[in-house]
């Protein structure tokens, strides 16, 4: 089923009650199925990304459809599936559970905070099997989904799922961090274990290519030179090759060709520069300026790869960030649209 599009304005200006993009689509007829997920319970540092799918929505309206390397991608779709109803609940009972762990550096022999953590830990699984069953739910509909969150933690029901679906699936991971960290802070399910969690019980069986990593552990470190599936590109190897005057298409080609056929883009926002994400959760200096990351879906566009979903993490509280948020949301949409054609 396609919606109608002859009556249309693309260049027309949006209301506080259109839908994603200010596009006319519904869930029937939208190729890619946004999945707001507003989850923040093991965030460790700032807060805000539970806001980010309501901030990111309301700044979408400002996007222009019109782009001079997507085309009309937009004519496929995007439209917003309903927040699960469990979701909003389970996070309050979560922060309200893992602050006190968080403050306190871990549960450490303390009965109450072992309490909190086992909630916490409890209440992770929920997550993840509730956005596992929205993930299903769109890959049935033939749509493509994406997962919009919240903070890190949240696509791992999602990619786990698409694994399961797409045997051989690759991972394009942006992150400031390598999020390989075992059960961060006693938390199973915690932002900063989420590619640790899908590598070890995601299904993953293809390729972890993580870049754009600059703060990770020294524990970290070694799980990464050591196991075959990930190829990662740290920002200290990319940017003093930048400034030793090496191309970014140089640097950049080899990340789409370590990648099957198949792939889920998972992006946390704190990959880019902190200037185009400031009030992000983990903000570090360095990182890929908006164009660097434009050349890769370029690169990954032109690859002839197809990418069966992505998910857009850890989108701070403020409109600037939303900004960011919603064109990137877009780019990643329409490249997953255009994989797909």
């Amino acid at each position: 089923m396609s919606v109608d599009l002859s009556e249309f304005d693309p260049d027309a200006s949006c209301t506080a009650d259109d839908g994603w993009f200010g596009l006319p689509h519904t869930l029937a007829d939208a190729r890619v199925a946004i999945v707001s997920v507003p989850w923040e319970v093991t965030t460790s540092y700032r807060r805000g990304t539970a806001r980010a799918p309501e901030r990111v929505l309301e700044a979408s309206h400002q996007v222009d459809l019109f782009d001079l390397e997507l085309g009309d991608a937009w004519k496929a779709g995007f439209a917003g599936v309903p927040v699960h109803p469990d979701i909003a609940p389970l996070d309050a009972a979560g922060c309200a559970d893992a602050l006190p762990v968080i403050e306190a550096g871990g549960a450490g022999e303390d009965p109450v905070l072992q309490a909190s953590l086992e909630r916490v830990n409890a209440a992770g699984a929920r997550l993840n099997a509730l956005v596992g069953q929205q993930t299903a739910e769109v890959f049935d509909r033939g749509a493509i989904p994406a997962l919009l969150g919240g903070d890190h933690s949240v696509p791992f029901g999602a990619i786990r799922e698409a694994a399961r679906r797409f045997p051989g699936l690759g991972v394009l991971h942006l992150d400031a961090h390598l999020d390989l960290r075992v059960a961060y802070q006693g938390f199973t399910w915690s932002h900063a274990s989420i590619m640790g969690n899908v590598l070890a019980h995601g299904g993953l069986t293809g390729p972890l290519v993580t870049f754009g990593v600059r703060d990770f552990g020294r524990a970290e470190h070694r799980w990464a030179q050591e196991d075959p599936r990930i190829h990662a590109f740290p920002w200290a190897q990319l940017g003093a090759e930048l400034v030793r005057g090496t191309s970014w298409d140089q640097l950049a080609r080899p990340m789409i060709d370590a990648l099957p056929e198949h792939v889920w883009m998972s992006f946390d926002i704190d990959g880019l520069d902190p200037a185009l994400c400031p009030n992000t959760g983990t903000p570090v200096p360095g990182g890929l300026s908006w164009d660097h990351l434009m050349h890769v879906l370029r690169l990954l566009r032109e690859s002839g790869r197809t990418v069966v979903g992505f998910d857009l993490v850890e989108v701070g509280d403020s409109e600037w960030d939303a900004i960011i948020g919603a064109r990137l949301l877009y780019q990643m949409g329409c490249t997953a649209i255009l994989s797909q054609r």
